[in-house]
């Protein structure tokens, strides 16, 4: 697992927080991953939706695609397809995927660059791994997050965020030992590369076996660990968490100066993971509006759903090649 690797003895370093004064969140419950398959026959490990969402709100959905090994000729991606009313964030962490969108927006990301695109108004898009990947095979490992947007932002003119591997903020947990790369929103006052409408904190930790790791967090955030590899304990009364599983905070045991996450790695991990337990830890402001979700599209009234099936129809969501235009099918969506 790749990613962004550095020694964290380097890197600047989180504060430490007093432990009798910092109001510690606890664990609201542990979600287990659900296996589907996506676009044209991948396999995703999806902790979310499933909870309920007002739990992850901001967040709509959380796939973790791979860890795989593609043999050659097995590499999937998605044909092309419309969005309107949220962003996709794109993060690979081996391997390569390529995106399209009909914005001109796009390009390669590999090892630990993000893709970040806002379909907000209304967008078309694809996204394949090259041909170099389906022709030899190889590792692919990759996580894509939605992220919702708020009713008077989700008119706005779609964009894409081509986040390189470099641009990620570094910095390394108080006692040096855990390496946290900040790929949105800020931590500590250390602040990621991508660009938000929503406001979010997103992180990738390798925490080393054994090692312990706090973050301040604002208060107004929710708080969520999802392991994709090796595990640990998550909060101040060590709620064991394994890989794909989701640790889904609630408030803390006391009101304390400052909020705070705690995580622990075990000591003993899989081979997998010997350079640590590798996290994704997420959070945001909770838009707490009304939700009308049916496959790609998200808004906030079912007749907004319907206008966007007549725009995308209409084709008000950009324009693809006239032999690509894609059929869109959600026969195992439910219209809320």
């Amino acid at each position: 697992m790749p990613a962004v690797m550095a020694d964290p003895l380097t890197l600047p370093r989180l504060p430490r927080l007093p432990e009798d004064t910092t109001g510690w969140r606890r664990v609201a419950k542990v979600v287990t991953a659900q296996r589907h398959l996506e676009g044209e026959g991948f396999q995703v490990r999806r902790p979310f939706p499933g909870v309920d969402l007002s739990l992850a709100d901001p967040f709509l959905l959380l796939d973790q695609m791979g860890e795989v090994e593609y043999a050659p000729g097995e590499a999937k991606g998605t044909p092309w397809h419309p969005h309107r009313g949220f962003e996709t964030v794109t993060y690979m962490i081996d391997g390569t995927f390529a995106h399209q969108d009909t914005t001109g927006g796009g390009g390669v990301i590999t090892d630990g660059a993000t893709q970040w695109m806002t379909a907000g108004a209304g967008i078309q898009h694809i996204e394949q791994p090259p041909p170099e990947l389906v022709t030899k095979g190889g590792l692919f490992h990759g996580v894509q997050l939605w992220v919702n947007l708020p009713r008077a932002q989700k008119w706005v003119k779609p964009r894409y965020q081509d986040i390189e591997a470099r641009d990620v903020k570094l910095l390394a947990a108080e006692d040096g030992a855990s390496l946290v790369r900040v790929i949105a929103g800020s931590v500590a006052g250390f602040q990621g590369p991508g660009s938000t409408y929503t406001p979010i904190t997103y992180l990738h930790a390798t925490v080393a076996p054994g090692a312990r790791l706090t973050l301040p967090w604002p208060r107004d955030f929710n708080a969520l660990v999802y392991s994709l590899s090796g595990r640990g304990t998550a909060g101040v009364e060590g709620v064991a968490v394994g890989d794909g599983q989701l640790a889904v905070f609630g408030g803390s045991h006391h009101k304390g100066e400052t909020d705070g996450l705690v995580v622990r790695a075990a000591e003993s991990q899989p081979v997998a993971s010997k350079n640590g337990w590798e996290i994704l830890i997420l959070g945001g402001l909770p838009i707490r509006e009304p939700i009308a979700r049916y496959g790609p599209f998200v808004m906030n009234t079912r007749e907004e759903i319907i206008q966007a099936f007549e725009d995308f129809q209409a084709g008000r969501m950009g324009t693809i090649p006239a032999e690509r235009v894609p059929h869109l099918s959600s026969a195992d969506e439910s219209l809320t």
